[in-house]
């Protein structure tokens, strides 16, 4: 079974490999025109030197790249002692197929081993790497290209970045040279290389295919809203193992750290997922200066921009990042002037287009550093300076909340019709229940999963603050803003969410 599929991938990448020579080598020829197109029937074309020539010189330049890069990257063997694993199953689906080591279905007790790659970048031993090929390690072995094999310690780690530093002792060793991921262009020609399959050093080659993939891994194996998620994607073939390797361009630097796959196998099925540079080497900056990220914050929560957003806030596109709450205390957004609502649309003269854009923007960054916010707000654009704060090291500890029985809900058919939810008046029983920090005012009650505002995630014990500005006192209140609105409109609802936070939703209102 694995010899037939080793043949059949083998089969494919030749015949990938063919097409691209292929379209390159068209590339490179002199067609003529449509009017000659007979002539060109009745006498083929030979290739010359000349014509063939775009294709030995990319041929050359992978072949160079290999030369420079492939000894500085290295392979990673790391062992866990016997521990209780909770099985594959509890582990997110797309990151679940490269973990380093083999866990079994339904979890267990037992050693552990596995391996991924890394890159040198420092003479003195200190190599890049991802945080889930080292995470939870009790011995990690570095193989060189040399096949040398030394004993690597852990620096430092970053789950929110997937992003880990570890060092081996000695000197003078062969290093990579870092990029810059922000200037890479989708269709750039990428080289992969790291230690797939447990085969060796490997080179694929691909484009970049897609920039700022947003993958729901990182945030659902941490649980943690720091989780910086702006992925490269790639379609140089990547594999288990793969990870840590660097993602490299046809200057010979590296732009991404390899990091996942998705495919219904655990193999390559055409799409890989690689960290910036420019967040990674931030990341391992910090890591080897401090031991830890100092991560800096701007003290608000966000969500993207969508079509209703974009038609409430005025804006000229569908795009940038709404400011849906600021954070309790002190908040750098905060003290900057920055209001809910407002929509980030540029850092520093970039625009930004979506959430992990801003997050990865920011955190090149350091706490202490001012950078300037485009914004718009009511339709006015300006411009904000903030001094970015430093965000806490441990993730917030949610308050055990006792639970009541609930109460029976007013019945509200306006606002079931058009929005397919009920309210009820919040008492300060519901609000202790729900977990929110107003005890007046106006809770969901019920909400229909599929209705307008249940499809955004409003569900029962949201608190509505306003309805398009106004505040909400109680039920009639609420019945009466909604039903101002005309079906097909959109309605502007600032929430209160159980863990004391705010956010923004405009909602189109049903038919």
């Amino acid at each position: 079974m694995s010899e037939r599929r080793f043949n059949r991938t083998h089969v494919a990448g030749l015949t990938a490999g063919a097409f691209a020579g292929g379209l390159l080598l068209a590339s490179g020829l002199q067609f003529t025109p449509g009017t000659h197109a007979a002539a060109l029937m009745q006498t083929p074309a030979v290739p010359t030197r000349q014509d063939v020539r775009p294709v030995a010189e990319l041929s050359q330049a992978f072949i160079s790249i290999a030369e420079s890069v492939t000894p500085a990257v290295v392979a990673i063997e790391m062992e866990r002692a016997g521990r209780r694993t909770s099985g594959r199953r509890d582990i997110p689906e797309e990151l679940r197929d490269m973990l380093p080591f083999d866990i079994p279905e339904g979890g267990g007790r037992g050693p552990q081993q596995g391996s991924g790659s890394g890159f040198i970048i420092s003479p003195d031993g200190y190599i890049i790497t991802n945080n889930h090929v080292v995470e939870g390690a009790d011995k990690i072995t570095v193989v060189l290209s040399d096949n040398r094999s030394l004993v690597a310690r852990v620096v430092g780690r970053d789950p929110n970045t997937d992003v880990a530093v570890i060092k081996v002792e000695g000197s003078r060793f062969p290093v990579v040279r870092l990029g810059t991921s922000d200037g890479t262009k989708i269709g750039e020609w990428v080289l992969a290389i790291g230690n797939p399959l447990d085969l060796g050093t490997t080179v694929t080659s691909g484009i970049i295919s897609a920039k700022g993939r947003p993958l729901p891994i990182l945030r659902e194996s941490t649980g943690s809203r720091w989780a910086i998620e702006d992925f490269i994607q790639t379609d140089a073939p990547i594999n288990p193992g793969n990870s840590g390797g660097p993602l490299v361009n046809l200057r010979g630097e590296v732009v991404g750290v390899n990091s996942a796959i998705a495919s219904p196998t655990g193999f390559y099925a055409g799409y890989g997922f690689a960290v910036p540079i420019d967040l990674a080497r931030k990341v391992a900056d910090d890591l080897m200066r401090y031991g830890k990220v100092r991560r800096p914050a701007l003290g608000i929560t966000l969500k993207d921009v969508r079509p209703e957003d974009a038609e409430v806030f005025r804006l000229p596109r569908i795009a940038g990042v709404v400011v849906n709450d600021l954070t309790p205390g002190t908040s750098a957004a905060r003290e900057a002037g920055i209001r809910q609502g407002d929509v980030i649309v540029g850092v520093n003269g970039a625009q930004v287009e979506r959430t992990g854009q801003l997050q990865r923007m920011i955190a090149t960054h350091q706490p202490g550093e001012t950078i300037t916010l485009d914004i718009i707000r009511a339709g006015a654009r300006r411009q904000v300076r903030v001094r970015l704060a430093e965000a806490p090291t441990e993730p917030e500890q949610r308050a055990q909340r006792e639970v009541t029985a609930p109460v029976q809900p007013v019945r509200n058919d306006v606002a079931r019709q058009r929005l397919g939810i009920t309210v009820e008046p919040l008492t300060a029983a519901l609000a202790k229940q729900y977990g929110l920090r107003s005890t007046t005012g106006v809770v969901v009650a019920e909400s229909d999963r599929s209705g307008p505002a249940g499809r955004q995630g409003i569900g029962r014990g949201v608190r509505i603050v306003s309805v398009d500005g106004q505040p909400v006192a109680d039920v009639a209140a609420f019945r009466r803003l909604v039903e101002r609105k005309r079906a097909g409109q959109v309605v502007s609802l600032v929430l209160e969410f159980n863990n004391g936070q705010q956010g923004i939703e405009n909602i189109r209102l049903a038919e």
